[in-house]
């Protein structure tokens, strides 16, 4: 699953009150059925798409009739000024960028990873950890010392500055790495309620890896929640003012740590001046706090551009596609199983079968030691895949990788070699670390030029949000195509991240906002799968009149809006149905096609009002969809197909 712990949490809970025979999820076991029961959860823990589904490497580009549309429809981009206090901090040392060590394996093996005490207790973290010739093998530890002397200091700049404080990490993902710095986060914030209350907390099961919301709900059976609660505000009130998730219902960036995803969070910061919502729902300079230096200057490359060169204009701007490394669980996204909180001092080594170590670090209580591992198959298809998009599009391609860094110096030398395998005649291929290679593509973008950017697993992942959300007002709209490494095609929906707030609204008020364009996409780039390798006729009409469909449906404005009052998710697939019925029973290459959707085309069209208004009736009352992670069917159903017209034009098909 790819949720954070409290949602992990509130996964098991409905499932408990439904009867499920599942235990808690034990926040710090201790007991040998507790470590059990949490070894269980954790096998689950990493996101399920990234080693199971994703079987290739990933092409994600903005599709034409999307660009168009934001040229001609240009969403809001928020006011710059040139005197902008927002800012990027970071770690300077001891974070996981600068003490990361890289091997490359000479031979199929089977690792281990060992915790050896300062008394000589040596603890097999993990065993069988396979890997094949030419993987790059990595680890690093982030210092807990460190990390929360940073912390400090940035709380303290934040307040100085008078800044709002925010905290951006990758809680979803980085399962096991993020929640624990968040919570290092939280404790930074509060340093006198938790030294007062503490092991009260703890005791009671509430953990700051969970966010301050998960404490201040569960502090109610305490004896000392009132004196709990009055030391929180306290010290709210004392701190730099804390940047707001919702500040209408009073949450805070501190609150829940799957609410701050960098790669959404952040771009959505940059498109709104910079700024983001303060307590009283006001827009104000922000100190964005990104503890590990690996991609942070990303982000402070695009605010510093924006501090000098104003907004982004969406009607001219050019296109930042992007291939990424991340077929097998490519990178830091498979490191789940491999990452640890050291529980004592002494080091943590990556040893080989016949005992040699490859990889050691020193690790004292508290730090966080991470180990990952890219396939040389993977990089191989990479490379291969950015020299054909390259040549497809005629665009630069940068391979954004930084020779400093021990991981992207051995796929530096990698990419060298497997580069000249390939016709890269005419192509413009360069590589550069990621501030510089952002820096670039931010120089072309406002010149309405395109590049594409070739990166690993995380930077596909922040790539992909941050220049769709200020070239396309959304990353939802992307094409995200994945070529299998064994053949055939993926071809994925679109970004899930906001899921959880439709749903929410759903439930409250049976008003789906999700926007499905992303899945209109993807049908259209898989028919052409079977139109290319197949010289399938039909598919080739099917995806081109989807294409035309979904051209319609953004000039027609069927997108859902944000609230009552416009139509919603149910609406958007009857007017995208509709449009493609049209454009089927229109063309010309296939008559029996046409005629089969002939029909279907004018029972849509002479049914529309009928259809939008059975579907607007049932907005404003509480929807009822049997549970949240695992809903009942029928309910579902009966949900989402409020329109009995629709359902029978349909059946007719």
């Amino acid at each position: 699953m790819s949720a954070s712990i409290p949602q992990l949490k509130a996964a098991i809970k409905e499932l408990q009150d439904k009867g499920y025979d599942l235990p808690d999820y034990p926040e710090n076991p201790q007991s040998d059925e507790d470590k059990a029961t949490r070894a269980k959860y954790d096998k689950v823990k990493g996101s399920a798409v990234n080693p199971v589904l994703r079987e290739g490497n990933s092409d994600r580009r903005a599709p034409g009739a999307v660009k168009n549309y934001a040229r001609s429809h240009p969403h809001s981009m928020g006011a710059r000024s040139s005197d902008s206090r927002t800012n990027v901090a970071t770690m300077d040392a001891d974070d996981f960028f600068h003490n990361e060590k890289s091997v490359v394996i000479a031979a199929d093996d089977t690792l281990r990873i060992e915790h050896t005490a300062k008394d000589g207790t040596v603890t097999v973290l993990k065993d069988e950890l396979k890997v094949l010739t030419g993987e790059v093998i990595d680890a690093t530890v982030m210092r807990v010392d460190a990390l929360n002397e940073f912390l400090k200091a940035s709380i303290e700049r934040a307040k100085a500055d008078d800044v709002l404080f925010s905290v951006h990490l990758k809680a979803t993902m980085m399962k096991v790495s993020d929640p624990i710095i968040f919570g290092h986060v939280v404790r930074a914030f509060f340093p006198k309620t938790f030294a007062a209350y503490g092991d009260a907390l703890a005791a009671a099961g509430l953990s700051p890896n969970d966010g301050l919301g998960g404490i201040l709900g569960g502090i109610g059976k305490l004896e000392q929640a009132d004196a709990i609660k009055a030391s929180f505000e306290a010290e709210l009130a004392d701190g730099p003012a804390l940047a707001m998730v919702d500040s209408d219902k009073g949450i805070t960036n501190l609150h829940v740590p799957s609410d701050v995803i960098v790669d959404a969070s952040m771009p959505a910061m940059i498109r709104t001046s910079g700024q983001m919502w303060d307590a009283d729902g006001k827009q104000a300079d922000t100190l964005a706090v990104i503890p590990d230096s690996s991609y942070a200057g990303v982000f402070r490359a695009v605010i510093d551009d924006c501090r000098a060169h104003g907004a982004f204009d969406p009607t001219t701007m050019g296109s930042v596609s992007n291939v990424g490394l991340m077929a097998k669980a490519a990178e830091e996204y498979g490191s789940h199983d491999k990452t640890f909180e050291a529980t004592t001092d002494g080091t943590i080594a990556i040893v080989a079968s016949n005992g040699d170590e490859l990889i050691s670090h020193n690790v004292e209580a508290g730090d966080i030691w991470r180990a990952c591992q890219t396939k040389d198959a993977s990089i191989q298809d990479w490379v291969k895949l950015a020299v054909t998009r390259a040549r497809a599009t005629g665009s630069p391609a940068i391979f954004w990788l930084d020779e400093t860094r021990a991981h992207d110096a051995n796929l530096i030398q990698k990419v060298n070699a497997y580069l000249p395998q390939h016709d890269t005649s005419g192509l413009d291929i360069t590589i550069a670390a990621p501030a510089a290679a952002c820096a670039t593509s931010i120089e072309r973008i406002r010149r309405g030029e395109d590049t594409i950017s070739v990166t690993g697993n995380v930077l596909r992942d922040y790539n992909t949000d941050l220049f769709p959300i200020l070239e396309l007002g959304t990353s939802a709209k992307m094409l995200s195509i994945v070529p299998l490494m064994n053949g055939g095609g993926l071809f994925e929906t679109g970004a899930g991240g906001s899921a959880p707030k439709h749903v929410q609204q759903l439930v409250k008020e049976n008003y789906l906002r999700w926007d499905s364009l992303g899945e209109f996409f993807a049908p259209a780039a898989s028919l052409e799968h079977p139109a290319a390798f197949d010289d399938n006729a039909r598919a080739k009409i099917l995806s081109d009149t989807l294409d035309r469909a979904t051209e319609t449906f953004l000039n027609e404005d069927r997108s859902p809006g944000r609230k009552l009052g416009t139509i919603d998710n149910r609406g958007s697939h009857f007017y995208l149905g509709l449009y493609w019925a049209e454009e089927l029973a229109k063309q010309t290459d296939d008559a029996e096609l046409a005629a089969a959707f002939a029909a279907l085309a004018g029972t849509l069209r002479a049914n529309e009002a009928k259809i939008v208004e059975e579907l607007i009736a049932v907005r404003g009352s509480p929807a009822d969809i049997g549970g949240y992670y695992e809903p009942d069917d029928e309910l579902a159903n009966a949900v989402m197909r409020p329109s009995t017209t629709l359902n029978e034009a349909l059946a007719s098909l």
